[in-house]
């Protein structure tokens, strides 16, 4: 009876899996603040993405840990990156089988951990950013992204990427605006997965939202779509259910919930003690941001959340 009346319903196809893929490594790679997600080898990310596939999960997004940075983030747009390596081989080996997605930033790729120029005053510089941003979404699309996914919170980031997409003629390549993305406590280990650190103890408030405002959140979803996303994003999910809803009256785009690394992280250890039935807890959480008004989740849940639901 309760299934038969329940409101919301969480499905397969709802869920995208984050994937970390690491450069000059032939194994993959444990990431302790991540229980359960690995760096991958190109290899191993192959093998996992076959099993995503078998599980019918609908979508991925890449993550890159390249063995060089520099100040731009060069490797962002490198044509032998390992992100753009590793679109070639999942399109090729998969096809059509899944939706691949790629983070669209330059943090994971330069030396002082900021997603972007910065100037000699240690301030990002946004305008001159945009370009490389411009650049790294080409490469992904050359490589085989489906859709491209900015995440660093740069004015006009939108606009200057799909003028770019559009004039290298990928036109047809989607843009999953992270729109709202908070300054969030709950990203570290993420940056574990990434092997980030801030230069001089240094944080990103300057460009990514404060998490007291919820206004704010609206207006920059309206300006992306201003510019051309085709998506957009609100992250984290969990602590902004409420900036979800807003979005959700407001916009008629697809929207997505990333569901962090902090969140999972909380859960999986809080599990790992015993104190919460982590199964139990991993399906109410992501119902729950179904539920909010999100179209689909970006996961490190993604593939056991669909083995419970594929029972």
């Amino acid at each position: 009876m309760r299934r038969l009346v329940a409101e919301t319903r969480l499905s397969i196809d709802d869920l995208v899996a984050p994937l970390f893929v690491r450069e000059g490594i032939d194994a993959p790679v444990p990431i302790e603040s991540l229980p359960g997600v690995v760096q991958h080898s190109q290899d191993s990310l192959r093998a996992e993405v076959a099993g995503l596939v078998e599980l019918g999960i609908p979508a991925l997004i890449l993550f890159g840990i390249p063995l060089s940075k520099d100040a731009e983030g060069s490797e962002a747009w490198n044509p032998d990156g390992v992100v753009q390596v590793a679109l070639r081989n999942l399109r090729q080996e998969f096809g059509d089988a899944i939706v691949l997605m790629s983070d669209l930033c330059v943090d994971e790729y330069t030396d002082h951990g900021h997603c972007g120029i910065v100037d000699e005053d240690g301030r990002v510089d946004n305008d001159a950013t945009l370009e490389l941003y411009a650049d790294a979404a080409v490469a992904q699309a050359e490589a085989g992204s489906d859709i491209v996914a900015p995440s660093g919170m740069m004015d006009g980031q939108v606009m200057a990427i799909r003028d770019a997409l559009d004039e290298a003629e990928f036109d047809t390549t989607s843009i999953l605006a992270y729109s709202a993305k908070y300054a969030s406590s709950f990203y570290g280990p993420f940056r574990d997965a990434v092997d980030v650190t801030i230069a001089d103890g240094g944080d990103r408030k300057g460009y990514q939202q404060d998490w007291r405002n919820g206004r704010e959140a609206l207006e920059e979803i309206r300006f992306d779509l201003s510019e051309g996303a085709d998506m957009v994003m609100v992250k984290p999910a969990l602590a902004y259910l409420d900036i979800i809803t807003r979005a959700r009256m407001e916009v008629d785009v697809p929207l997505a919930g990333y569901h962090v690394s902090g969140e999972y992280a909380m859960l999986k250890a809080a599990a790992q003690n015993g104190w919460i039935d982590g199964d139990a807890a991993a399906l109410e959480t992501l119902t729950a941001i179904k539920r909010a008004g999100a179209d689909f989740i970006l996961t490190y849940l993604a593939a056991e959340v669909a083995e419970a639901l594929g029972r």
